[in-house]
C-alpha cells in the first residue's frame, strides 16, 4: 500500500527540464518554473529559477527530471555524490523531505538549524506561515543536547513548532514533537517537608 502511495504521489509531479548550476538546478522554461512555484518547489535568485539540492534528487528519485551538465545527463547516484560534495547531510535532507512531500506537506528550506525544513499544514502554502519546522538527525549520530536546546528555544520564539526527525538505519524516519519544559526551583522550607523518623 505505502508503495502504491509513493507512486501515485510521484505521478502527480510535472515532467521537468534542468541544467545543473553547482549543485542546483536551473530551470528555463518559464511555464515550468509557474506550474513548479504553485506547487511550493525552487526559488528565483538573480532572475533565474532554481531548485534545491533535495528538490533536484527528490525529482531525480521520481524520474520526473531530465538533468544535464557539462553535456551529459545526470542521474540520481551522480547527483547525490555532487550533493554530498556540498552538504553531508544532503542524503538526510533528501530521505525527510521526500517523505514529507509523500505525505502531502508542502516543505521549503529552514532558517539554519542544520538539516531542517519550514512544513506548511496540507493546503495552507501561499495563504499562511510555516507551521512547523522539521529539523533530521540520522541515528547513530551525535548531537550535543545544548545546541537541541538553544534551537527548540529559537523555533518555539519564532512561533513555529519544532519536530525532530529520526531516520533509522533502515531509512525509516521517526517524527517527534518537541517542546520545551522548565523546572520550577523548589523554594519552600527544606524543614517544613523532610521527614520524622521514630
Amino acid at each position: 500500500m505505502q508503495n502504491y502511495f509513493l507512486q501515485l504521489s510521484a505521478d502527480a509531479e510535472p515532467n521537468i527540464e534542468g541544467i545543473l548550476v553547482d549543485d542546483h538546478t536551473l530551470v528555463t522554461n518559464k511555464e515550468m518554473q509557474s506550474a513548479l512555484e504553485q506547487k511550493g518547489y525552487g526559488e528565483q535568485r538573480h532572475d533565474k529559477f532554481f531548485l534545491k539540492p533535495f528538490e533536484s534528487l527528490y525529482f531525480l528519485f521520481y524520474n520526473k527530471l531530465d538533468l544535464t551538465g557539462a553535456k551529459k545527463k545526470i542521474g540520481f547516484d551522480q547527483m547525490l555524490q555532487i550533493c554530498t560534495n556540498s552538504d553531508e547531510n544532503a542524503l538526510t535532507k533528501f530521505l525527510i523531505y521526500r517523505d514529507l512531500r509523500v505525505r502531502g506537506y508542502t516543505v521549503k528550506d529552514g532558517f539554519g538549524f542544520g538539516s531542517d525544513f519550514r512544513v506548511y499544514e496540507r493546503g495552507q502554502f501561499g495563504e499562511k506561515g510555516a507551521k512547523y519546522i522539521v529539523f533530521g538527525l540520522a541515528e547513530g549520530r551525535q548531537q550535543k543536547i545544548g545546541q537541541l536546546q538553544k534551537s527548540i528555544e529559537e523555533i518555539t520564539k519564532m512561533g513555529k513548532e519544532p519536530i525532530l526527525a529520526v531516520i533509522e538505519r533502515r531509512g525509516e524516519i521517526i517524527y517527534y514533537k518537541i517542546s520545551l519544559v522548565r523546572f520550577m526551583e523548589n523554594t519552600k522550607n527544606i524543614e517544613a517537608s523532610s521527614f520524622v523518623f521514630n
